[in-house]
């Protein structure tokens, strides 16, 4: 295993990271007694097959359902300070409840101290302002690290990039040690919140790599062309470890073996970029040869955010799949993210044409007047939601 500083934390961090949303018995909360034996066996197994590895860093939550009491049959027997071990606890209006919450979690992992309290989910304003109010949950946490039970606090975010951007900036009760967010080879709009991490000396641990970053353990036949000779799971970890401002890649285990493929990785990271230098040409051209160069570089511009789109379409989102799954085959992955609009909160905002009700032509042209592709987003709209989506799309003008 190779390691790198954790930013201020000054936390040895292994380059890949063990997530514990994948390996659990339920998605709710259960109590132990109702966990099966070979689920608990499972997870133990896996644990201890990251240890072997050299991934110190157990992270999990307490929104994962039971993963939290399943990890505190196992972790109090093992060496503490030859752990790292996150929990991440959603703020909260009422910062007694976050603290009631983290106790719970302590609690459930059998420890007496996390090494990181991650405030999970800080994805909208809302939430970003329960965390850094005057006696918010950021002041709660500097509590709970003053009184031992935390050693360093971040925040997890599937926020826009300008949130991602402010959450990372803030000075609010000192600000934030570390952060968990998307960056990788198809989802780079945070790399300003990655470079304003390192120049804050934040830790950054990039959030599901292998599955949100493509399903890469299953890519499409297209992106295996295109990456070869490296798979492209291998090549997506040298592209985000070649930067060293990137410090940890989670690996969302749910047995032994998932970690065999990213561990391929290691030996050449020392070439890393000269590796994935060639592989990412090919990419970046085979999207422009897909949708045209002017719009690979510049379909964002001049869209409006989805709240101020008719229908509170995502559009950003939207015409990130469609170019996903025309470049490189990602339909399946394309499928999943694009029927998540309007059925994953404030994880994944926005609604897709689909499930936004009628629209009006009219309003989208106005509310797009300022891309250089105002003449063609509708098109690509429907275009997508036939890919992606597969319902009928009417329009307000069609109706």
């Amino acid at each position: 295993m190779q390691y790198r500083r954790f930013g201020k934390t000054e936390l040895k961090m292994p380059v890949f990271s063990c997530g514990g949303m994948r390996y659990q018995q339920s998605w709710t909360d259960m109590p132990l007694d109702e966990v099966e034996a070979a689920n608990q066996a499972n997870l133990e197994a896996t644990i201890r097959r990251a240890l072997e590895l050299g991934v110190t860093h157990i992270e999990t939550a307490r929104g994962y359902g039971s993963s939290e009491r399943q990890l505190g049959v196992l972790l109090p027997t093992l060496p503490r300070d030859e752990l790292i071990v996150q929990t991440k606890i959603e703020p909260h209006a009422d910062a007694l409840v976050f603290r009631d919450q983290f106790e719970e979690s302590l609690d459930r992992l059998g420890l007496e101290h996390v090494d990181l309290l991650g405030l999970h989910g800080v994805n909208n304003h809302e939430v970003y302002w329960h965390t850094i109010k005057p006696d918010g949950c950021l002041a709660m946490a500097r509590r709970l690290q003053a009184e031992g039970k935390v050693r360093h606090v971040g925040f997890s975010t599937h926020a826009s990039p300008d949130l991602v951007l402010d959450a990372v900036r803030t000075e609010a009760h000192g600000g934030f040690d570390y952060v968990n967010l998307h960056w990788y080879y198809i989802y780079q709009r945070n790399w300003p919140a990655v470079a304003a991490a390192a120049e804050r000396d934040l830790g950054v641990f990039i959030i599901s790599p292998a599955d949100k970053g493509g399903r890469l353990y299953k890519p499409s036949e297209r992106l295996v062309e295109l990456c070869d000779p490296l798979h492209p799971l291998v090549m997506n970890c040298l592209f985000c470890l070649a930067r060293p401002e990137v410090h940890t890649l989670s690996i969302g285990a749910s047995c032994p073996s998932d970690f065999d493929l990213q561990m391929t990785a290691l030996p050449m990271l020392d070439r890393a970029a000269e590796l994935t230098g060639p592989i990412v040409e090919r990419l970046d051209a085979a999207m422009r040869d897909a949708v045209g160069a002017d719009v690979a570089e510049r379909y964002l511009e001049g869209l409006p955010d989805w709240e101020r789109t008719p229908g509170m379409m995502n559009l950003a989102t939207i015409l990130w799949l469609r170019g996903l799954a025309l470049a490189y085959g990602m339909t399946e992955y394309g499928q999943m993210r694009y029927n998540l609009l309007g059925n994953g909160g404030h994880w994944f905002e926005g609604l897709n044409p689909s499930n936004c009700g009628d629209w009006d032509s009219e309003k989208l042209a106005k509310a797009v007047k300022d891309s250089p592709f105002a003449d063609r987003i509708e098109g690509w709209i429907l275009e997508t939601n036939d890919l992606l989506g597969g319902a009928e799309v009417k329009r307000l003008s069609q109706s």
